[in-house]
């Protein structure tokens, strides 16, 4: 007679096997709260290991105030002069966001002229570069007697600073436009104009966020170049009365601030970009 009992599997029999009652690991997943935190405590740290080596060079070597402030004086210096340096830092940042949109604008125009016309592109490309090969610095007092000692000669100077890199990595992303969105577009009977703005100009836009994210580095570069030459306000016009004053604490704390929003300006524009152009981390 058969044995009709059910055979009993014991737990340890089936501890190693996998089931499909068994709940697969879930993936650990970050939020992006997280991800903004990590970047704010890594710049934390990073800020303040600056601060540390600087105020460590200032004691060890016992360096005069004249020569190398400490950051406590600097920070003092910031606090009094404050209004002062709000109101130089709005003209300057002012003047390097008119040159942002005026040298992104000539290089999109150069990029795309370049693209459409061929032999403009054999006579335009030479002079872009050798455009490049004369110093910033040296056309700034041409553009001091041009335009004047006002706010446009410095926007021309950031526009003039930023417009090559951002018309090289325009042009560049748009002539590495994958052949088969091309062809396939060709195929179903697009147009010149539809091929330009719904394939190339798309598969362009990694090559200028790249572009762009020199640019706003760059740009108050050019800005401060050319309140150097010739200004009556603005942060680089507040650093060389400084500088002739022998406020070396004043300079430090200009230079703090310009450093603080060309960073700033990165990532406000690198976040903008990341989220404009999503599929540029995949």
């Amino acid at each position: 007679m058969a044995d009709t009992h059910p055979q009993v599997t014991h737990p340890q029999e089936t501890r190693g096997a996998p089931t499909s009652l068994q709940a697969a690991p879930l993936a650990k997943t970050s939020s992006p709260q997280t991800g903004i935190s990590q970047h704010l405590l890594r710049a934390l740290i990073s800020f303040g290991i600056i601060l540390g080596l600087w105020q460590a060079a200032v004691i060890v070597f016992s360096l005069p105030p004249f020569i190398l402030p400490g950051p406590v004086a600097v920070l003092n210096k910031l606090m009094a002069r404050f209004d002062v340096l709000w109101h130089h830092t709005l003209v300057t940042s002012t003047e390097v966001l008119l040159g942002l949109l005026l040298g992104l604008a000539m290089g999109l125009f150069f990029a795309l002229q370049m693209l459409l016309f061929a032999p403009l592109r054999r006579w335009l490309l030479p002079i872009l570069i050798t455009s490049q090969a004369i110093p910033v610095f040296a056309i700034a007092p041409i553009l001091m007697l041009w335009l004047g000692y006002g706010i446009a000669s410095k926007v021309v100077m950031a526009a003039l600073i930023i417009f090559f890199p951002v018309t090289t990595c325009c042009y560049d992303g748009l002539r590495q436009t994958p052949t088969g969105y091309l062809d396939l577009a060709r195929t179903m009977g697009a147009t010149r104009w539809q091929l330009l703005w719904q394939i190339r100009l798309p598969a362009a836009l990694p090559a200028l966020a790249s572009g762009i994210r020199v640019a706003v580095v760059v740009a108050p570069i050019g800005a401060v170049i050319g309140e150097w030459v010739g200004s009556s306000e603005g942060l680089g016009y507040l650093m060389l009365q400084a500088n002739a004053r022998m406020f070396v604490d004043e300079m430090f704390a200009a230079l703090f601030i310009l450093a603080f929003f060309s960073i700033s300006f990165y990532f406000i524009a690198d976040g903008l970009l990341k989220k404009a152009i999503p599929w540029q981390n995949q």
